[in-house]
């Protein structure tokens, strides 16, 4: 990958955290997991890196939000919530256009990392092999690093905790080739916590 794509992707995610101060973190581990899942499904090396790097962008679209509502410390009401569902619209549209097949993938992610398995998620209701692979990788990255790390508006699970909930989703809210291999990689997983945690503590 050329180092002006990285460059570029990382500069556009820093964007997001400026409205976010836990932007990074999530964003760090979101990109492991994703690179994590990508390896043990069998995916190229080249494969995996588009899908880690575009992940970067994946709730970009919450720049466009009131942050009234993006960074609210409670429930939202019904019509937040509406306005929440956005970012994956407004992510899309940030993204659309580009011939980097990087920003191509980051669009995808962008707009169906929402979806579910079952058809119950948005902004579309894509079920299934309906919802494109890197959507699905980084549906699965996404809700586990929510329920793993403290949020404004909830605390955080154990590892073990989420994991059962992740396999208790399978075929559910998540593709189960994937929940599966996640699975297998509890060690892997937990390492990452562990790792990107320490290092940002670092500075």
């Amino acid at each position: 990958m050329e180092k002006e794509t990285l460059d570029f992707v990382r500069r556009m995610a820093l964007m997001a955290e400026y409205r976010d101060e836990d932007a990074a973190q999530h964003r760090e581990r979101v990109r492991n997991y994703c690179q994590l899942i990508t390896h043990c499904l069998g995916l190229s090396n080249q494969q995996s890196e588009v899908i880690s790097v575009a992940s970067y962008l994946h709730d970009i679209g919450k720049i466009g939000l009131p942050e009234s509502i993006s960074n609210k410390a409670g429930d939202l009401t019904a019509y937040e919530w509406d306005v929440m569902k956005r970012h994956t619209t407004i992510g899309a549209s940030l993204l659309k256009g580009s011939s980097s097949v990087v920003l191509q993938v980051a669009e995808t992610m962008a707009l169906t990392h929402h979806e579910r398995w079952d058809g119950s998620g948005y902004p579309s209701a894509l079920r299934g092999e309906e919802i494109p692979l890197s959507g699905r990788i980084c549906a699965l990255a996404d809700v586990f690093d929510a329920l793993t790390t403290p949020r404004n508006y909830k605390k955080e699970i154990s590892l073990e905790e989420a994991m059962t909930l992740v396999r208790d989703s399978s075929g559910h809210l998540f593709d189960p080739s994937i929940v599966a291999v996640f699975l297998d990689s509890a060690s892997e997983v937990q390492k990452i916590q562990s790792t990107v945690y320490t290092a940002l503590l670092a500075g």
